[in-house]
């Protein structure tokens, strides 16, 4: 399967980008995923496969060296990606990311500077919003920039950070006016520069040990701490101080479209592999996909899954289209991500006592479906920002 059976229309070149990713999976990927993921290794060969067929520039212009398409196609990229192994697709997000937002707000200068890099992976990006004590609590982060002549003197210590030690360059949202009241009124983004592959990368720039989790491995995820960093004004996104938050709420709407597409890839695999099993494995005399309690569970995984895609296609088309798509977005980034949790327990379910066994797929995906309740915003942020949203939408007059 592998999301071959699409309900949007594409364009010959969205069509072969796709099917090339698809084919990469099956080929490269998927082989020898669950072994990198149970060593906890970073795939240096996978990514660099990555890097030669273009997928860190998807989305970049092609005047920037990129292939120039659109979030659509990228979200279709993420879920193939993600169903071979969902680490890589978080490999690409928090750089896809750091393109989205230096394309739109940066300066002409910024612009050349960067795009054309990131476009073929030679540098990476990593976004650094997440902290300590602020979470999905945005307003409250606590990292400094003062501006002291023509530089900003940065203090604070940033957390969850994935790609964060080797990327070169960090999107890092920080308070340059620590009074403002509002509070988002006063922060601000930098492009934070820094050697990749380095705990201490820049003078006053500390880079943590990979964090260890339940699932997600392969892909590091650290904290940063900045202690009287110094870099020119001319990091600043775009040429204002006190867009930052406008400028990370934008970058998380496609953020929480890659998750939505992540949680499809996986959803997608979890689905294939249970679908598969139920006709392999027989317990009394037949199939157990003949069995009504498996059927059931099979009906209920592949309905879910195909409105999930649904809801994710929608939201990617709402923003590539311009308007305004955080209704949206939350709702696919919410939907996908508790459909995937529901679809690969099913699916565990399904295999029963193997599906417990780190032999079988299912027990890798069963562990990484719980960070996309997480990513991007929990599930309950989610829901705050939607039904705020439908509020305004279907206002009394």
């Amino acid at each position: 399967m592998g999301g071959k059976e699409l309900m949007i229309e594409l364009n010959d070149t969205q069509k072969a980008l796709v099917e090339a990713v698809r084919d990469f999976v099956e080929k490269e990927v998927i082989p020898i995923a669950d072994d990198l993921e149970h060593k906890d290794e970073y795939p240096e060969q996978i990514v660099e496969q990555m890097k030669e067929m273009g997928l860190f520039g998807i989305t970049v212009p092609e005047e920037y060296d990129g292939i120039g398409e659109s979030l659509i196609t990228y979200a279709l990229c993420v879920v193939e990606l993600a169903r071979g192994w969902m680490s890589l697709s978080g490999v690409l997000n928090t750089h896809f990311m750091g393109c989205y937002l230096i394309n739109k707000f940066g300066t002409d200068e910024q612009k050349k500077n960067y795009l054309p890099r990131m476009a073929t992976g030679e540098i990476r990006a990593a976004l650094a919003m997440s902290e300590p004590e602020a979470g999905s609590d945005v307003q409250a982060i606590r990292t400094k920039a003062i501006k002291e002549g023509d530089e900003y003197v940065v203090n604070g210590q940033k957390m969850w950070l994935t790609n964060g030690l080797r990327a070169g360059i960090v999107m890092t949202l920080v308070k340059t006016d620590p009074n403002a009241d509002p509070p988002h009124s006063g922060m601000s983004m930098l492009i934070v520069e820094k050697t990749p592959g380095e705990p201490k990368p820049a003078a006053g720039l500390d880079v943590g040990k990979n964090i260890e989790k339940m699932g997600y491995k392969g892909v590091e995820t650290v904290e940063m701490t900045f202690s009287d960093y110094r870099c020119s004004t001319s990091q600043l996104l775009g040429t204002e101080e006190g867009m930052g938050f406008k400028q990370v709420l934008d970058g998380i709407e496609v953020g929480r479209v890659n998750v939505a597409a992540r949680a499809v890839g996986v959803s997608t695999r979890a689905f294939e592999e249970a679908i598969k099993y139920a006709q392999e494995r027989k317990a009394f005399g037949k199939q157990i996909a003949d069995h009504q309690a498996v059927l059931h569970h099979i009906a209920e995984m592949g309905t879910t899954l195909e409105a999930a895609k649904l809801m994710l296609y929608s939201a990617a088309q709402k923003k590539v289209a311009g308007e305004r798509s955080d209704l949206e977005a939350g709702m696919a980034k919410l939907f996908a991500s508790e459909a995937c949790h529901e679809i690969v327990t099913k699916s565990l379910r399904v295999h029963g006592g193997y599906g417990y066994s780190k032999e079988f797929t299912v027990e890798r995906l069963y562990r990484d479906a719980p960070f996309l309740l997480i990513g991007e915003g929990t599930s309950e942020i989610q829901k705050n920002v939607i039904g705020r949203r439908l509020l305004e939408r279907y206002k009394l007059t």
